[in-house]
């Protein structure tokens, strides 16, 4: 089983991803309090379909739920998904930590 954590600050929800491979499928489970997230949250994601961004289970679940264009936690799921199927080295993912999207002090209002 993988589980990964989405800080999602700039909405100030916190999610919770759970994956677990079964045959050719992953099933994923999100734990959230965001209602989009909600509506994508129990999802079997066959391991051929995380592949591309395009044509990707995930995206197309996220898009389903009207997720909003810059949530990250579709590609947390892509991660967690990319984890338990051996295509990202869970030893590598646990050394680097997290994942992050910083904003720079330059933004101007």
């Amino acid at each position: 089983m993988t589980e990964v954590t989405v800080n999602s600050r700039i909405c100030g929800y916190k999610h919770k991803i759970n994956a677990e491979k079964e045959g050719k499928k992953i099933n994923v489970d999100i734990d959230s309090d965001c209602k989009k997230i909600q509506a994508m949250s129990k999802m079997e994601v066959p391991r051929m379909e995380i592949f591309d961004i395009r044509d990707n289970y995930i995206t197309k679940k996220a898009q389903e739920a009207h997720t909003c264009p810059t949530c990250i936690v579709p590609s947390g799921a892509i991660h967690a998904c990319h984890l338990e199927s051996g295509f990202i080295s869970k030893t590598l993912a646990k050394e680097s930590g997290s994942i992050s999207i910083d904003f720079d002090e330059e933004i101007d209002d």
